[in-house]
């Protein structure tokens, strides 16, 4: 196959390129929590959202994050979205730099080539050959690397070797919400915001904290008392949740909580905080399931955890998709939602 005659994927045969460390031989078809083999472009375009890039966005993700907005990208291959597949990473490179230096590309000003997901740590090594093809072919060649931050230290040593930027996703301090929410421990994840916000400040475009109504909006203290107690000029925007996959229901963010949180923010000592996204979609909160209350102590936990429950995920459990028994059959992963926002 394929894989197997690219030595640059070698280390794919026991793969432990993310905080899951799943060991699994991808090169022969073996599947961990990601339950992706190959590496897998889901699509590229030109983007303006800021850093201006042409964005290449990889397929599957080592999260379950009932909130995401990229979930067809996120939960490949197993609700069956089409994505464009495996690209020569010399092609892929010649791509990307031709598009940067398009007609188009220079009146969006794109400096950057900007891989996101899904979670590009899965596909590290792949990455790693496009920027070195990029590179060859234009020296210069920026990169900023959108990451869920659940990578080893090996791999982020890695990741700030080949980024001239990266935008950091924080979900949850505390980690019963964060395992709630997203599958996975918050630990590794605070442990490398802290890496790149003490030893690695100027790689960092902005941490980025998606505000969810009842589930995360009092981990919002925490977290930027957290960034705040490393550098009060860290940048750290707060994206206002819509709506989306499993939690399609429940309410969006309001202008006003928004604006709380970079109140929150300014109180905590950081001087680089804003807001943006689109407020006020309607909802309805979810009944939090007495199933829960075994596992969470926090309401907000509990809530997070039914949404998972109601989708299919873990039977009331403790979300933990490391140790979960269903993971390579995980029905949450299928969750299709009705509404889209």
């Amino acid at each position: 196959m394929q894989m197997q005659a690219n030595t640059y994927l070698k280390e794919l045969n026991k793969c432990d390129l993310c905080e899951h460390r799943c060991g699994v031989n991808r090169l022969e078809e073996e599947t961990g929590v990601c339950r992706i083999t190959q590496p897998m472009v889901a699509s590229a375009t030109l983007h303006p959202a800021p850093p201006e890039s042409y964005t290449v966005f990889m397929a599957g993700c080592n999260f379950k994050c009932l909130h995401c907005q990229n979930w067809t990208i996120s939960q490949y291959p197993d609700n069956r979205y089409q994505q464009r597949g495996f690209i020569d990473p010399e092609a892929l490179a010649e791509e990307c730099v031709t598009h940067l230096n398009s007609f188009y590309g220079r009146r969006m000003r794109a400096d950057r080539i900007f891989f996101s997901g899904g979670e590009p740590t899965i596909h590290l090594p792949y990455i790693e050959k496009v920027v070195e093809a990029a590179r060859k072919l234009k020296p210069d060649t920026r990169v900023n690397f959108d990451t869920n931050g659940y990578m080893t230290q090996e791999s982020l040593k890695r990741v700030l070797a080949l980024t001239t930027s990266i935008t950091y996703d924080l979900k949850a301090y505390r980690d019963e919400v964060h395992q709630a929410l997203t599958g996975a421990s918050s630990r590794p994840v605070l442990r490398n915001a802290a890496y790149i916000g003490t030893h690695a400040k100027d790689k960092l475009w902005e941490y980025r904290i998606v505000v969810i109504p009842q589930i995360n909006e009092s981990e919002v203290q925490p977290l930027t008392e957290f960034i705040a107690e490393m550098d009060p000029d860290l940048p750290v925007c707060f994206l206002a949740f819509r709506p989306n996959f499993t939690l399609e229901n429940h309410p969006g963010a309001s202008r006003r909580l928004m604006e709380r949180c970079v109140e929150i923010a300014e109180s905590a000592g950081l001087r680089r905080a804003y807001w943006s996204g689109h407020t006020g979609i309607s909802g309805k909160v979810a009944v939090m399931t007495a199933k829960t209350e075994r596992y969470y102590t926090s309401d907000a936990a509990r809530l997070a955890a039914s949404y998972a429950l109601y989708a299919g995920c873990c039977e009331g459990k403790a979300r933990n998709c490391s140790t979960c028994a269903a993971n390579q059959g995980c029905r949450l992963k299928t969750y299709i939602p009705k509404r889209i926002t």
